[in-house]
């Protein structure tokens, strides 16, 4: 539980979490103390504790630490009209006028000069942190950036000019300049046009991506992640809501309203979002959608849902450590955790969870604050949601309130390039209960042995997702390299809490060895049950708070044995760890089709019976304990689907 001083717990407002409007106020008032007292001279920047500064410095880090504090900042100052009984923007205000007289990025902290602020045109990172600046500013300008003398004024419009150009990376960062544009031509003269050149151009760019139903690709061909979200969908809205731009908010309204009925789904009943994706060290940033949603009336769930979803997603990080002893938010999923955190990131960079305070901006007398709280989906019954653009099908048990992402479509792949399987993206499923491993020894993987070496996923074929099934293909990797003709085409089937999960191997020589993973359970311990005539392995978690996950892989076609393994680095949900694994061998002629039944529960519940699984070549029928019935067939690339 957090370390501050909290009000009472309203669960006749708030049943589910007990937490109110003002709590997310304390919240914000205590994570802004715990910074700043790690602020330098005048407050220009903020140098926070860490294990290792990011790939840009620490410079550039301190910077940081002041741009995405600001925001919180800002929030909290907007959302109170103006209040600021902690005088939280005469700081940040002296830290503009100080950061902005002799923009460096050349001296390093260590020579004394606490102060400085690197330049966007030196330092790439300073455009990230440009954009919170100038969106903190566009959020206080009545109280702030009004206030200001001229000369300030004009010291900040020329360190934010370089961020007009176009953006060095081609993804989400083209919403930096954009968001820069914004106002700087809304807050000054903009004789030449070019802040409204770098919004459109932004706004323009980010067009390429949307696929449609809600969904944007970050840059590369099949990024699915939290960026959609929490930029994609975040940032031109606001501006949209700011600006006044009805034509801008229809369209961009619309968009969230359809990427919130799918993303609903995504949150577990504990309050955890999905663990999936990179810079997830911005935890309860995955709130901002559901939040930007309310305030621009542009969402399909009721004041209640969102903000029981909201706070779920806020209380489950601080009740379970991620801010350390000194209230500081640390880089990891709860506490530290290196293998979670990307080279980009530095000590600063979790503070981008402010994103997540975006709800304060909504009145206290608005209906998200004072309707009673309603349960999440994941609470009300037992759901199976395809989402065929990012290639998703999200199954939740309302027994357990446990969320799974089947992932047939989201890699992290890049358009002709071979990179090695990031675990945050490749694996063949995600959950809100576990997160992957980072060793040798894959999670929700199948892959081959080829010449010693197991194949990765790498890039992924999304072939549909419809009801209760997803499916994909892709060319495994050997040492980055794909076989020759080597195909592997995968489906999975639900019901309930039940996986049927099945691929089917073309092109691989005979006898060849293929192994496939289950869930990692991971908690304060964790035990192991493996191996059996039928091919059973079963790996046991138990969490601080006693809390019971159980991860079960059976093998039901062209598997031969089973074992169950420690994962010596834990995961992101505990330092204890365990996965289930099958192996088998392709067969000397005939189909080489694998099938599976996968179980992940949180229950002390017997499991129900299971499916009825019957295999005839390259075809499966699935007969459900609960009734109904899938039948599949497999081809190279191709996958049919009946029910």
């Amino acid at each position: 539980m957090s370390s501050f001083p909290l009000p009472p717990e309203d669960r006749a407002l708030s049943p589910h979490t007990g937490w109110t409007r003002a709590h997310w106020e304390a919240v914000a008032d205590a994570l802004l103390a715990a910074v700043s007292g790690h602020a330098g001279p005048e407050h220009a920047l903020i140098d926070l504790p860490g294990p290792r500064p990011s790939l840009s410095g620490r410079r550039s880090d301190a910077l940081e630490g002041y741009a995405r504090t600001f925001l919180l900042a800002s929030l909290r100052v907007a959302g109170a009209h103006g209040e600021d009984p902690h005088g939280l923007l005469p700081r940040y205000a002296a830290g503009l006028a100080a950061g902005t007289r002799t923009p460096t990025a050349e001296r390093d902290l260590a020579d004394g000069d606490a102060v400085s602020w690197p330049t966007i045109a030196d330092r790439p990172q300073a455009l990230v942190e440009a954009a919170s600046i100038a969106l903190a500013l566009r959020l206080t300008r009545p109280w702030l950036w009004d206030r200001l003398d001229e000369g300030t004024r004009e010291r900040v419009r020329a360190w934010l000019a370089p961020g007009l150009a176009p953006s060095p990376v081609d993804n989400n960062w083209w919403l930096f300049p954009a968001m820069v544009g914004g106002f700087l031509a809304e807050a000054g003269p903009d004789p030449d046009g070019r802040a409204r050149r770098a919004l459109d151009r932004g706004l323009d760019r980010i067009e390429q991506w949307y696929l449609g139903d809600g969904w944007y690709t970050d840059g590369r061909p099949r990024a699915f992640d939290h960026y959609n979200g929490w930029a994609f969908h975040l940032y031109p809205l606001l501006h949209a809501h700011l600006a006044g731009d009805r034509a801008l908010l229809a369209t961009y309204g619309g968009r969230l309203a359809a990427y919130l009925r799918g993303y609903a789904h995504t949150f577990g009943a504990n309050g955890a979002p999905m663990h999936q994706g990179r810079s997830l060290t911005y935890r309860f940033a995955a709130a901002a959608p559901l939040w930007a949603g309310a305030l621009t009336g542009h969402t399909p769930l009721s004041p209640g849902t969102t903000r029981r979803l909201a706070s779920g997603a806020l209380r489950y990080f601080l009740d379970r450590g991620a801010l350390d002893p000194d209230g500081l938010l640390t880089l990891g999923w709860f506490g530290p955790h290196p293998a979670t955190v990307q080279p980009y990131s530095g000590p600063a960079s979790p503070y981008w969870a402010s994103k997540g305070f975006l709800g304060l901006l909504l009145p206290a007398d608005h209906p998200v604050w004072t309707a009673v709280e309603e349960p999440g989906p994941a609470e009300t019954a037992d759901h199976v949601v395809p989402l065929p653009r990012p290639g998703w099908l999200i199954q939740s048990t309302a027994a357990d309130g446990i969320v799974r992402l089947h992932n047939h479509g989201s890699d992290d792949q890049p358009a002709g390039e071979a990179l090695p399987d990031s675990p945050l993206y490749a694996r063949l499923a995600h959950s809100t209960v576990t997160g992957p491993a980072h060793g040798d020894t894959p999670d929700n993987h199948f892959g081959l042995l080829v010449d010693g070496v197991l194949t990765a996923r790498g890039p992924i074929r999304p072939l549909g997702a419809g009801d209760g099934w997803a499916a994909s293909a892709h060319s495994p990797r050997a040492d980055g390299a794909a076989p020759p003709g080597l195909t592997v085409t995968s489906l999975v089937l639900t019901a309930g809490a039940e996986e049927l999960r099945l691929h089917l191997v073309t092109g691989a020589a005979p006898g060849t060895e293929i192994r496939h993973s289950g869930w990692a359970a991971a908690g304060g311990e964790a035990h192991v049950a493996s191996g059996g005539p039928d091919t059973t392995a079963t790996a046991v978690s138990v969490g601080p708070d006693g809390t019971r996950l159980t991860s079960t892989l059976r093998g039901l076609h062209g598997y031969t044995r089973a074992s169950c393994g420690a994962l010596p680095g834990g995961t992101a949900l505990g330092e204890a760890a365990a996965v289930p694994v099958l192996a088998g061998r392709t067969p000397a002629e005939g189909p080489a089709l694998f099938v599976a039944a996968a179980r992940l529960t949180g229950t002390a519940t017997p499991p129900p019976p299971p499916p009825r699984v019957t295999v005839d070549g390259p075809r499966v029928e699935v007969r459900w304990p609960g009734g109904g019935v899938h039948r599949a067939l497999l081809a190279p690339g191709e996958v049919t689907v009946t029910t």
